[in-house]
């Protein structure tokens, strides 16, 4: 212990911050494989045996958790189920909407909220899948649950929401004592522990000569071609010039402060994606889980099956909604024109007010409009190659988006926290130099 309280003691805040996100993505993975007490888990891992669709995609953003079907098998998507509906209400009710504009305080009470509304939807979640796993045929003879019964129900779904409400605290932990975004990160965290098992599947189809090199090539190619047009438009951003007003200088010379005000090209990140695949899920997570035989029900569900073009057109629907919406809700062009008029700034050539804030709107809604088509290509464009052109690839867009992306976003929090550090090293440094000539 005394060994450890000095090894942390002589780290600088940037070293605990890293560490302590390692080792909460180390609880994590561990926790994905502690199993949900009274389920035979060879019996639910063959329900998802060659399953490529959503529900392969579900388990591959769990890090297997759902396969496997550990106590972590809701992961964290109850807590972002929960997030789309407050941000939705928020939009529209104007008691939500005044809450938001409180500062920290309001934001606090929404996420509080945010919990509560988590906690409702993995019970209803943890509800659906104990009684599906019930339900199941045995395979092999094996059946999924041991002893099925009220006591079973109660246990499994304490179980699955305690996983649930540890998982959001530790994605809280992450974010408010580590680097980066903690629920992005713990995504992160699962799809990069199923990425060797997609690799080794494709060499495996190519080794049994299912799949041709040429094909393996082809995929390889497309994958770092995606992953180098992802690194160029999270970095892309359109910067409109900011002027002050001119100072008069000792030797009479005017001059004119200028600086830019950033608009990134993807504003919303990766979160539009996120929420557009956790709705996406759902249907199939119940499809899966509860077994109808209405036809309406399968009407529905056959609308929601991964790969059809209904499915495409609403997950391309939902990833331009959930762009737009998410970066008006980043976004305050009204905001940032009173801030702007404040600080005595302004930009060339538009008046302060009215016709600033139409300009930034403006602005705004081309470069989400870029960034929509460059998600959609991205998320999009490989389910079409996977399910109607035949290219096998493991990992689909979303997945590889997240991925660059958080990568991007923590690279950059480093070097803030960097430059913040070395800034306020020099500013220390002046201080001490002048109470010493003082």
């Amino acid at each position: 212990m005394k060994f450890l309280k000095r090894f942390f003691g002589n780290l600088g805040d940037l070293q605990k911050r890293i560490l302590f996100t390692l080792g909460a993505l180390i609880v994590y993975r561990i926790g994905s494989f502690i199993p949900l007490p009274g389920v035979n888990a060879s019996a639910v891992l063959h329900l998802f045996q060659g399953d490529n669709g959503m529900m392969g995609m579900f388990d591959m953003f769990s890090g297997g958790s759902l396969s496997r079907m550990s106590v972590l098998a809701l992961n964290i998507f109850p807590y972002i189920s929960a997030s789309i509906v407050l941000q939705l209400l928020s939009a529209t009710s104007k008691s939500l909407g005044e809450l938001r504009k409180e500062g920290e305080s309001g934001r606090m009470k929404i996420n509080q909220y945010t919990r509560y509304l988590a906690v409702l939807l993995a019970v209803v979640q943890g509800w659906a899948v104990i009684r599906g796993l019930e339900m199941m045929a045995p395979v092999n003879g094996v059946s999924a649950v041991v002893n099925p019964g009220f006591a079973f129900e109660l246990s499994a779904i304490i179980a699955l929401v305690g996983g649930t409400v540890f998982v959001m605290w530790l994605a809280e932990q992450i974010t408010a004592r580590g680097i980066g975004q903690g629920a992005s990160l713990l995504i992160f965290a699962g799809i990069i522990a199923e990425v060797p098992g997609g690799i080794a599947q494709l060499i495996s189809l190519g080794s049994v000569g299912q799949i041709s090199p040429a094909m393996i090539a082809l995929v390889v190619a497309f994958v770092v071609g995606i992953v180098a047009l992802i690194a160029f438009f999270e970095q892309a951003q359109r910067r409109i010039q900011i002027l002050y007003p001119r100072q008069v200088m000792a030797n009479g010379v005017m001059n004119t402060n200028a600086s830019y005000l950033p608009i990134k090209i993807n504003m919303s990140g990766v979160m539009g994606p996120v929420f557009a695949s956790s709705i996406m899920m759902l249907p199939a997570f119940i499809q899966r889980f509860v077994q109808s035989d209405n036809l309406t029900v399968q009407t529905i569900m056959g609308f929601f099956t991964y790969g059809t073009w209904s499915y495409i057109i609403m997950f391309t629907v939902l990833i331009a909604f959930f762009a737009y919406f998410q970066t008006a809700v980043i976004f305050n062009s009204e905001e940032t024109s009173n801030n702007l008029k404040n600080a005595g700034g302004y930009i060339p050539g538009v008046r302060p007010g009215e016709q600033t804030i139409k300009y930034l709107d403006n602005v705004v809604s081309r470069t989400t409009a870029i960034g929509v088509v460059y998600l959609i290509v991205v998320c999009v464009l490989p389910i079409i190659l996977n399910t109607h052109v035949g290219m096998p690839l493991t990992i689909g867009g979303t997945s590889v988006l997240i991925v660059a992306g958080v990568v991007l976003d923590t690279v950059n929090q480093v070097q803030s926290y960097l430059v913040a550090k070395h800034y306020s090293g020099v500013v220390n440094k002046t201080q001490k130099k002048g109470r010493f000539r003082g």
